[in-house]
């Protein structure tokens, strides 16, 4: 039961991740905890080991997307490996400060964490973009056939942000996207199917670090995580088909309400 149930919830983590670049942490991460504590299907559950699950499957999710986004040519692989740069020493530095979490604490400040993320998505479409960073930047151009767009950012910012989203990302097993994409459109005016599109990629390369980071810890529960790789894999094939397709708007408004719905609940576990 606890494979079948974790399969579900790997394919639908690579579904929602790729198709609004979120990475699938933000889903999995609760899915793992509440099979593990609430319906102990999981026994010996730890905050290590449940963000050890995550990062691995997230190399599979990024890379799976970042494949998909390459075909419609919607990657921007320098400022990839620009936000991949910054995140590298965030990754490791919050990897090893989750040593020290407890699951009650855990369950705190992810949920304050995802309580955050889901108020960010919910006054995204209000907030006016920046036009500063982008004058103060390196710009770039991107043509979709009708419009074109300039975007860009000053390296010192955008590598001084993705430590923090990196840290982050370590520490809770999410894959950043939540966090950068949001940045990426308001604050360096990125296209959006590029933001997700190049989100997709640094959370692949994000990801790798972040997982031999704990795999070396001893981290990841191998039983669990190999069911959830494949399904993952082919869930965020999935969501970045839809991503051509869909208006994901409605998607990200059904998804503030839930991620906003398991922060107060991971909180309420976290406290009592």
């Amino acid at each position: 039961m606890e494979w079948f149930l974790l399969v579900l919830s790997g394919l639908f983590s690579g579904v929602i991740g790729a198709l609004v670049g979120l990475g699938g942490g933000v889903i999995l991460v609760p899915a793992v905890l509440f099979l593990g504590t609430t319906l102990d299907l999981i026994p010996n559950i730890t905050p290590q080991s449940v963000v050890g699950l995550s990062v691995v499957m997230m190399i599979f999710i990024g890379l799976s997307s970042t494949l998909s986004y390459m075909k419609s040519k919607t990657v921007d692989f320098r400022s990839g490996f620009i936000f991949f740069i910054g995140s590298i020493p965030g990754t490791i530095l919050g990897a090893w400060v989750n040593k020290g979490l407890d699951l009650p604490s855990f369950n705190l400040y992810f949920g304050i964490l995802l309580v955050v993320l889901s108020i960010l998505l919910l006054v995204r479409k209000y907030l006016k973009p920046v036009q500063w960073f982008v004058n103060h930047g390196k710009q770039r151009t991107f043509e979709d056939g009708e419009n074109t767009y300039v975007y860009g950012f000053p390296i010192w910012f955008a590598v001084s942000l993705t430590f923090v989203i990196g840290f982050a990302s370590g520490l809770f097993g999410i894959g950043g996207g939540s966090m950068i994409v949001p940045a990426m459109i308001l604050l360096f005016l990125f296209p959006p199917h590029v933001a997700v599109g190049t989100s997709m990629f640094m959370v692949f390369l994000s990801s790798i670090v972040n997982s031999a980071t704990h795999i070396s810890l001893g981290n990841v529960p191998w039983l669990y995580t190999i069911p959830v790789i494949p399904a993952a894999y082919i869930g965020a094939k999935i969501g970045a088909k839809l991503n051509k397709k869909l208006n994901s708007e409605t998607l990200v408004t059904a998804l503030r309400i839930v991620l906003l719905l398991l922060g107060i609940r991971s909180i309420i576990d976290g406290l009592f």
